[in-house]
């Protein structure tokens, strides 16, 4: 069982919450979002049910909050992968490989499909298209994207082009993320 006490409340609060999101991380992994119960987050956690419901009404809000948390992950992923002292067109093809990825890594399904309908999510996205956008503008400004197409345009062309990367094989995301950026070349 883990340790889960800290110092001050505050701190333990966070660890009981990050705990619990690592375990239902954990379980969506080994049993998928469907699968996932109160119980087996408590047991795994390492505390009791009743501790648990006083961090969480029910199962949907354990994965919402998990899932707020990987967006915020996969945001910082993103905007590494275009912090790099690359060109512009390498900072943008960076981006690109990384969003494949995570899109290459989400699960499908109806649950999935659920917690991409909350607030967050279209937050993050809409972020997240301004992010590529700003990135092909910059190359577009270097002559290494195409500047007869509006960039926003362009974001969104490659956003939903890489959408189709849930699924695929390895080599397969590699091949589309090379279609995609050869769309966009000058």
């Amino acid at each position: 069982m883990p340790r889960l006490w800290n110092d001050t409340i505050a701190a333990h609060r966070q660890t009981v919450r990050d705990a619990t999101l690592d375990a239902a991380e954990a379980l969506v992994a080994e049993r998928g979002l469907a699968s996932v119960t109160m119980s087996q987050i408590a047991q795994t956690t390492g505390i009791g049910r009743a501790t648990l419901y006083k961090y969480f009404p029910d199962v949907d809000a354990v994965l919402l909050a998990w899932h707020e948390r990987q967006v915020h992950r996969h945001l910082h992923s993103l905007t590494q992968a275009g912090d790099g002292g690359a060109d512009p067109a390498g900072r943008l093809r960076a981006v690109l490989q990384t969003y494949a990825g995570i899109r290459h890594r989400q699960p499908a399904g109806e649950l999935a499909a659920g917690l991409h309908r909350g607030a967050h999510v279209a937050h993050a996205h809409q972020h997240l298209r301004d992010f590529v956008t700003s990135l092909i503008r910059d190359a577009a400004a270097a002559g290494d994207v195409r500047s007869d197409i509006a960039p926003d345009e362009l974001a969104a062309y490659c956003l939903h082009a890489l959408g189709a990367a849930a699924g695929l094989s390895d080599a397969a995301v590699a091949r589309l993320v090379a279609v995609t950026y050869d769309g966009l070349r000058a």
